[in-house]
């Protein structure tokens, strides 16, 4: 549950989005270098025990959606683990503090998932680590513009299919046999899925390639009683846009090709998660929800 501080709020509220200066970081980017800082809901998200007593394991949990995805869980009253890279360590500290705070334990696991082995043994750490698994969401991605399709390398290509696409079988595989049922897995694709962009050639398919997987697992997955659904997200204002994911001269810009006008911030992407991981989510399986702030409508 989000809390504002007005009965109802304009969905073309800027949400402290007014203005994107040209920016780039180093990848991986961190959250609160960014210019304005990312809101995951640190302020913002009140829970109400939507989740009491699960387990969850969020793969780019540090920063961004993956951060606020985790916030929200533990708030909603689980334990959750994060995987980030080792890079990201200041983003994940600054999140394990403030959940500490508030009385819930955070359990790291950072690791590069471009690696097989790591990414099984992350499952399996999580799992030791919360004496079980019953949410498993899929977030970790590469994204890396591109201002001609002559610029985009194999080892591009490769990275951003290993990351978006393989690692994310391998954990479901790994995941399978630690899994109970009723459990949910949610993979994260985007709307590049439905409305591919001319910059983001590779990712547009890697992203096109985890709807496909996700519904697959779904229908192999449900006779164990587990659940697979996907998120699209549209623009949401995150580290990864500024660390690759978009041209600097395309920053300021962000977002404006949603019916809305603006870019979303990754709390507002972070209650669809909780339904999908809750029982009120019980009917739904292999589905695939956009959530874009209209863009795939313009």
């Amino acid at each position: 549950m989000i809390k504002t501080d007005k009965p109802l709020k304009s969905p073309l509220d800027k949400r402290g989005l007014d203005k994107f200066p040209e920016q780039q970081q180093k990848s991986p980017g961190i959250q609160e270098k960014i210019v304005p800082v990312p809101d995951s809901g640190e302020d913002v998200w009140i829970g109400s025990g939507r989740l009491k007593g699960r387990k969850a394991l969020v793969t780019g949990g540090d920063s961004g959606i993956g951060r606020a995805i985790a916030i929200a869980y533990a708030r909603e009253g689980a334990q959750v683990a994060i995987n980030f890279l080792p890079g990201e360590d200041r983003d994940a500290d600054t999140l394990t503090a403030l959940l500490e705070k508030e009385g819930h334990k955070l359990h790291l696991l950072p690791g590069d998932i471009r690696d097989e082995e790591t990414a099984r043994r992350i499952v399996r750490d999580a799992s030791e680590a919360m004496n079980g698994i019953d949410i498993l969401v899929l977030n970790a991605g590469i994204q890396k513009a591109h201002k001609e399709l002559k610029d985009i390398t194999t080892e591009q290509l490769t990275d951003t299919f290993t990351v978006n696409v393989f690692a994310p079988f391998w954990m479901v595989q790994e995941a399978e046999s630690i899994l109970p049922e009723g459990a949910s897995i949610i993979f994260t694709s985007s709307t590049e899925f439905f409305k591919p962009a001319e910059k983001l050639t590779e990712y547009a398919a890697s992203k096109y390639a985890v709807v496909g997987l996700s519904r697959a697992l779904a229908k192999e997955l449900i006779n164990k009683g587990i659940r697979v659904n996907t998120v699209c997200p549209g623009s949401t204002w995150t580290p990864l846009e500024i660390s690759g994911g978009l041209l600097e001269e395309d920053i300021p810009s962000h977002g404006s090709g949603s019916l809305m006008n603006r870019a979303a911030q990754p709390y507002e992407i972070a209650g669809i998660y909780v339904f999908l991981a809750s029982e009120e989510a019980s009917f739904a399986t292999c589905e695939t929800y956009g959530i874009s702030g209209g863009m795939e409508t313009v």
